[in-house]
């Protein structure tokens, strides 16, 4: 029986790639750093190793002889940046555990990735061979960039087996991030639509998960692999959430341009009353960019293959339906419509300061 050992296995991808794992014959040690964790790896038909991927030797034992080693576990917050633990976890936890698969003469290692190290491609469905040193629009971005050029790049060049997958716009049903955020959000009602022009891949969580176990058993050592679906404005998004769910779109749009100069307004409000994910600084600051790549090179040496939109999208929303919660007490109804407000006030403020810096 072949034996992988993987990081990030209780994780919203990470749970789709150890099933597949399991259902492929794989005797699979799932590092777990809670008894949470714990339980999810086991009820996946994995073995759980207590440990945590910023230290080496919570790891070595279970690792020992491993036939493949998928690391997936990564720091990702958006609205909440903490650049101490992004580091210490994207990079630093990124380092222990290549290094110690390769120290321990791994075959095979497949490390998770993601688009978002392109950072802001300005409208280019870009591939493989993209590099941009920067800006970093969120510390996720900037850190996992460190991970892929700073960690894991060089050490294939150094002659380690490693092959990099590069999930897009994850989706689907038990995400709790920003794609889950948002589509819940219009599920509950959308009133206005920030950033309308936002264009991202999009990719649902098993198809993304079916990629990385792909490019283990199929990817070639030293390769990158784009694991992304159609590049979407969010506003073309939103109204097929609203012909899916018959639902009405919100008609007023506001352009990411007008919005991101206002990321510092919100940067300093959240310092003074509690502001929502999807309205944080690093949130507008990305409203507007492209984050767009192409999946030519997975289909053609992987075989790999996407579900339709459609499938993945009323799947993802029946999932929101069943596990939607009580309606909001007053109070927290009250810091979203504050937040709403807050943002709108700043709009104005902009345009108004435009329209004078034109008459002047």
């Amino acid at each position: 029986m072949m034996k992988a050992f993987v990081t990030g296995g209780s994780g919203f991808i990470g749970q789709h790639v150890v099933r597949k794992l399991v259902a492929r014959g794989y005797e699979v040690h799932a590092l777990a750093r809670s008894e949470r964790s714990t339980a999810v790896v086991r009820n996946l038909g994995a073995i759980p190793v207590p440990g945590d991927i910023t230290d080496t030797l919570s790891m070595r034992a279970a690792m020992v002889g491993s036939d493949l080693v998928v690391h997936m576990a990564a720091w990702y917050h958006i609205g909440a940046p903490n650049w101490m633990e992004a580091e210490a976890i994207n990079v630093g936890g990124t380092s222990r555990v290549l290094h110690l698969a390769v120290e321990l003469g791994i075959p095979r290692i497949v490390y998770v990735s993601t688009v978002a190290v392109f950072g802001d491609t300005k409208g280019e469905l870009v591939d493989e061979t993209f590099f941009q040193g920067g800006p970093f629009l969120t510390e996720y971005d900037r850190t996992k960039w460190l991970a892929h050029y700073k960690v894991a790049v060089p050490m294939i060049e150094a002659g380690a087996p490693i092959i990099i997958a590069m999930p897009g716009f994850v989706y689907g049903p038990g995400d709790s991030g920003m794609g889950g955020q948002m589509m819940r959000t219009f599920y509950r009602g959308l009133p206005a639509l920030p950033g309308a022009d936002t264009t991202l891949t999009y990719v649902h969580v098993e198809d993304a998960a079916e990629g990385i176990v792909l490019a283990a058993e199929k990817g070639r050592l030293g390769e990158s692999y784009i694991l992304a679906g159609p590049a979407i404005p969010l506003g073309e998004m939103v109204d097929f959430w609203a012909n899916l769910l018959g639902r009405r779109a919100p008609a007023l749009r506001i352009p990411g341009a007008a919005l991101r100069p206002l990321a510092p307004v919100m940067g300093a409000a959240s310092n003074i009353a509690p502001i929502p994910a999807t309205f944080s600084e690093e949130a507008t600051r990305i409203l507007g960019v492209t984050y767009m790549a192409r999946s030519d090179k997975a289909r053609a040496e992987l075989g790999w293959k996407t579900r339709p939109l459609q499938t993945g999208m009323l799947e993802t929303f029946k999932w929101i339906e069943a596990t939607e919660p009580p309606p909001a007490p007053a109070r927290t109804r009250e810091k979203q419509v504050a937040a709403l407000v807050l943002l709108g006030t700043a709009v104005v403020l902009l345009l108004w300061l435009m329209g004078r810096r034109r008459k002047g």
